[in-house]
């Protein structure tokens, strides 16, 4: 199991295990300096001011040895524009290294974010001006987000923006954010193939399927534990197409335990992936509809 992923673009080469907040965690600064002193160097920002943006802000020099990747909501040029200065001034740094188009769940949506008077352009506009390094995108919709990752959707299929000579003129991201976990397992299907050929790195989050993971089933075998959270990151992680794998711990017990990870870091055994797969079909069948 791979631990380093490369982004290219200058960006430093990150652990693939990432550490996230989410808006509703307890993580303070001093939590988060933990895990970057750890090696934990892919920090998924939630834009909200928390113990990550504080302990980001206090870094200072070493500052450039992590990678900042940061959910933003707006959709128009002009809230995007403020969005990234305000963020900016919270992280007391000159740019962010990874901006990520949060939660695009239509194509209707990504039109208006691509298109004339759209955040795209705000934000190609903030990547030439050295603000932005990378351009992404954090969907729950896999077929729609390899399809816009094509550019196939949006601004009548071309970019005018993308002007930065690593980029073809129909390619208008650099990355994807998207959920994977034992018991949702499409991405194997419908994304992994197409952003392997493209070259796309895929960073995966709700690892744990919000807890359920952790859960019985009714189907479960006699004397059955599911494993812990360490495990679940595990097999998330054996997926050579997944760049990074997001943990979003909500206090310092948990983020202590998914660190042990550090510690025993290997592709699991033959029988504990059959062991981890055959509990997330489980889950599937009993904790929920999403596909």
């Amino acid at each position: 199991m791979k631990y380093f992923f490369d982004f290219g673009h200058n960006l430093p080469t990150v652990c693939r295990f990432g550490l996230a907040t989410r808006g509703n965690t307890h993580l303070r600064a001093a939590d988060v300096r933990c895990a970057v002193e750890r090696g934990i160097n892919y920090l998924n920002w939630c834009g909200y001011a928390d113990g990550m943006s504080q302990a980001l802000a206090e870094m200072g020099a070493e500052r450039e040895r992590v990678v900042v990747a940061w959910q933003m909501d707006a959709v128009d040029a002009d809230a995007a524009t403020r969005a990234l200065d305000d963020a900016l001034r919270t992280l007391k740094s000159d740019y962010v290294d990874i901006v990520t188009f949060y939660y695009v769940e239509s194509e209707a949506e990504w039109q208006r974010i691509a298109g004339k008077g759209g955040a795209y352009g705000a934000m190609q506009k903030a990547r030439e001006r050295g603000k932005v390094r990378l351009l992404g995108m954090t969907s729950h919709q896999r077929r729609m987000a390899v399809r816009i990752a094509r550019g196939e959707v949006g601004c009548g299929g071309r970019y005018p923006h993308t002007r930065t000579p690593d980029y073809a003129n129909t390619r208008p991201l650099d990355m994807l954010m998207l959920r994977y976990n034992a018991a949702h397992r499409g991405a194997e299907r419908d994304v992994f193939p197409v952003t392997d050929a493209l070259k796309i790195p895929v960073v995966v989050y709700t690892c744990l399927r919000w807890g359920a993971l952790m859960q019985p089933t009714p189907d479960d075998p006699p004397g059955f534990v599911p494993p812990p959270p360490r495990e679940w990151y595990r097999f998330a992680l054996a997926h050579p197409s997944v760049a990074v794998a997001l943990m979003a711990p909500d206090n310092r017990r948990e983020l202590d335990h998914n660190l042990t990870l550090l510690d025993d870091w290997r592709d699991p055994t033959p029988e504990e992936y059959a062991t981890l797969a055959a509990h997330g079909e489980r889950v599937y069948r009993h904790a929920g509809s999403f596909p």
